[in-house]
C-alpha cells in the first residue's frame, strides 16, 4: 500500500467539493468526433440486448493499445470524467473505447436489462463482440467507481487469461455493503437523495421492461439499500441486498487479478470508507498495486498543476513502470 502525491487545487479543497465539482462545472474539454464511429455491442445471452460505444481514434495512427473506459452507476459515454479521461488518453495517441454499460445512456433502450455492481459478464460480451483489428495492439481497462467494481470482479475471475495488458479502478466501492452503508449517514443524504433520483430515471426509461411490482418498488425505495434489495437483486435472481452485495463485491475476487492492476482510492472519499480498503490490504495479489491518496473525494481528483485529473495522469505515470514499452507503443510515444 502506498500514500500518493496528490494535493487538491484552489478552490475544490475537502471531499465534497472534489467529488461535486464536474457537476457543478462541466469541463469545456470535449473529444472531437471527427475519427469518432459508434459501436454496437451484441450480449449474445438470449436477451436481445445490444450495448453501445463509441470508438475514437486519435488524429495519428499509432501502436498504442486500446484505453476501455468504463463508467460507474448512472454513467455514460458522456459523463465528464469519461470526456476528461478520453481527451487524455487521445493526446497520449490511444484508441479509447467509451463504453455504455447495458442499460446505460444510449445503451437504454437497446436493452430490456440493466447492469449492475456484478454484472462482469458483460465485459466478457463487449470484448468478444469488438472486432479483432481494434484489439490488435492489445487493451488496457479503466473503471470508474461502480465500473470499478465491475472490472476488478472480472479481473479475479479470470485471474491471468484476461485479455487486458493492464487495468486500473478509480474510486471503486470493493464492498457493497459498506457504501450503502455509508450513504445511510446523516451528512450523506443529499448525496443519497441525488443518486436515488437518478437510478429511479436510469431504471424506468425507455426501453426499460417492468413489471407492474418492479416500478412500485422503484418509486417506493427511499434509500440505496433500498432500491437494491427491493428491485435489483430479485431482478437479478438475488436473495436480496444482502445476497447481492456479498456475491457482487470485488474485495472477494482481489487475490486472483492476474494481470498489473492499479487501484486508486482517497481516503476522504465520502462514499466510500477507506477502511473497506485497509482491510482488502493481505488480500491483494502481487500483480495489483493499491494507491490510497490522503484526499480526492469520489472520482474527483482535481489537483494542482494541471486541469487533467491527477488519476489519470497517475495511471500513465503507473504504466510507464508496470508494463513493457513494447506493449504501450512507446516508439509512438508522444513528448
Amino acid at each position: 500500500m502506498a500514500e500518493s502525491e496528490f494535493r487538491a487545487r484552489f478552490p475544490w479543497y475537502g471531499p465534497d467539493l472534489q467529488t461535486i465539482r464536474n457537476s457543478l462545472v462541466r469541463s469545456p474539454v470535449r473529444v472531437p468526433s471527427a475519427n469518432a464511429r459508434r459501436l454496437e455491442l451484441p450480449t449474445n445471452d438470449g436477451s436481445g440486448d445490444v450495448m453501445l460505444a463509441v470508438l475514437d481514434r486519435p488524429a495519428n495512427q499509432s501502436r498504442r493499445p486500446l484505453i476501455v473506459l468504463i463508467h460507474g452507476l448512472t454513467g455514460c459515454q458522456d459523463s465528464d470524467y469519461i470526456l476528461n479521461s478520453a481527451r487524455f488518453w487521445l493526446d497520449r495517441e490511444h484508441p479509447v473505447l467509451r463504453l455504455n454499460l447495458r442499460g446505460a445512456g444510449p445503451s437504454r433502450s437497446h436493452c430490456t436489462e440493466q447492469y449492475h455492481a456484478g454484472r462482469s459478464d458483460d465485459l466478457r460480451f463487449v470484448l468478444a463482440a469488438l472486432d479483432d483489428a481494434i484489439l490488435a495492439h492489445g487493451a488496457i481497462a479503466i473503471g470508474y467507481s461502480l465500473g470499478g467494481n465491475m472490472l476488478l470482479k472480472y479481473l479475479g475471475e479470470e485471474g491471468v487469461l484476461a485479455p487486458f495488458i493492464a487495468a486500473a479502478s478509480v474510486s471503486a466501492p470493493i464492498d457493497l455493503a459498506a457504501a450503502a452503508q455509508r450513504f445511510n449517514r446523516p451528512r450523506n443524504w443529499l448525496y443519497q437523495r441525488w443518486l436515488l433520483a437518478m437510478m429511479k430515471n436510469e431504471a424506468g426509461a425507455r426501453g426499460a421492461r417492468l413489471s407492474d411490482g418492479e416500478r412500485e418498488a422503484i418509486a417506493a425505495a427511499k434509500t440505496v439499500y433500498a432500491f437494491d434489495d427491493t428491485f435489483v437483486a430479485p431482478r437479478n435472481s438475488f436473495a436480496g441486498a444482502k445476497d447481492y452485495y456479498a456475491k457482487s463485491s470485488a474485495n472477494g475476487f482481489l487475490a486472483r487479478i492476474g494481470i498489473p492492476t492499479l487501484i486508486l482510492h482517497a481516503r476522504n472519499d465520502p462514499w466510500i470508507p477507506v477502511r473497506t480498503y485497509e482491510e482488502s490490504v493481505q488480500k491483494l495479489s502481487p500483480n495489483t498495486k493499491l494507491v490510497l491518496s490522503h484526499s480526492g473525494g469520489h472520482v474527483g481528483f482535481h489537483g494542482r498543476g494541471s486541469s487533467v485529473p491527477w488519476h489519470d495522469r497517475r495511471i500513465a505515470v503507473w504504466l510507464d513502470t508496470a508494463v513493457s514499452r513494447d506493449q504501450l507503443g512507446a516508439d509512438d510515444t508522444p513528448e
